[in-house]
């Protein structure tokens, strides 16, 4: 498979009253065509802030640094008009939450008629004969394109956000908490229309999320984040049944199965990225960790084919 998605040594800060939040540090990926790469990891360790870097929607007077090479382009240092005319065309994004990112006071249709006439010169009618076709494809009965986003359920919203990620097929969709706040149900036929909209399309899927049954279902890949650092790299096979960083196996462990009898978490709270712990990032709360953890930080090493992760034991879990 071509690589047309390659992020190296990425580096983004948020400046705040008490200093610089590292969100994300020496980030390097890569991505496939057509592969489905799953981002995991805590609350508050850079997953949102890797897709907005990507289609460069960070907020003002973030500091960012390093390559983001999208087909041979670096889209950090694409002109302004350049990256506005790439976005949505070439990469799209599904937002976490439906109802903040639909316009209350715009019908649906308009903002499909706004979002395919600001990159493709076609006729309005044209627009709303494409926006209606979008929403057959998700399950939505034309009648319904007139409405407003809040005469919708939460699952049809969702729904409405990714038939508008997909109205101009892109060839990389990074989709933020696709189901989050939806019930099991929903969040199954949302997986369901992913996956075949994937095969369709042709497309390359980058899924942000902290459930780990979800990337075990439709993932290729696994890539861990732990406070702004890629932590654990591989195959959705190797890294649930062979996981080689502490903090996976934690995840992993705290996954619950029909015959759990017991909950298991991960002691402790990730780490203030204003002033992180020195060495390895994790070792306060890693039940393996050694004073080389404390004063060497551990590189991302390939310790199986395709099977990176930045822990100095990483090839006693082997």
């Amino acid at each position: 498979m071509e690589t047309f998605l390659k992020i190296d040594d990425l580096s983004v800060g948020y400046w705040t009253r008490r200093g610089k939040v590292g969100a994300l540090v020496g980030i390097r990926l890569e991505m496939s065509e057509g592969e489905t790469l799953g981002i995991v990891g805590e609350t508050g360790c850079g997953k949102s802030t890797l897709g907005k870097a990507i289609l460069g929607i960070l907020p003002p007077l973030t500091e960012i640094q390093g390559h983001i090479f999208f087909r041979g382009r670096d889209l950090p240092r694409l002109g302004l008009e350049e990256y506005r005319r790439l976005r949505a065309k070439e990469i799209a994004l599904i937002f976490q939450d439906p109802m903040t990112r639909l316009n209350p006071l715009m019908r649906i249709e308009n903002h499909f008629v706004e979002e395919i006439l600001a990159h493709e010169s076609v006729s309005k009618a044209e627009a709303r004969s494409r926006a209606r076709e979008a929403l057959l494809s998700m399950g939505i009965h034309e009648s319904r394109i007139r409405n407003y986003p809040h005469e919708f359920s939460g699952g049809m919203r969702q729904r409405i956000m990714i038939a508008l990620a997909l109205v101009l097929k892109p060839s990389l969709l990074i989709a933020d908490e696709p189901t989050t706040s939806l019930d099991v149900i929903v969040e199954s036929q949302i997986l369901e229309i992913l996956q075949d909209l994937k095969r369709v399309y042709h497309m390359s899927l980058q899924l942000i999320t902290h459930n780990m049954g979800i990337v075990a279902e439709i993932c290729d890949r696994v890539a861990v984040l732990y406070a702004g650092k890629l932590v654990e790299l591989g195959s959705a096979h190797d890294v649930f049944h062979k996981p080689l960083h502490p903090y996976t196996q934690g995840l992993l462990a705290s996954i619950i199965h029909l015959d759990t009898k017991e909950l298991h978490s991960i002691e402790g709270s990730p780490p203030d990225l204003i002033s992180p712990p020195s060495g390895c990032r994790f070792h306060p709360r890693c039940p393996y960790a050694q004073q080389i953890c404390v004063e060497k930080e551990p590189p991302l090493v390939e310790f199986q084919k395709g099977h990176l992760a930045a822990c100095h034991f990483g090839d006693t879990f082997l």
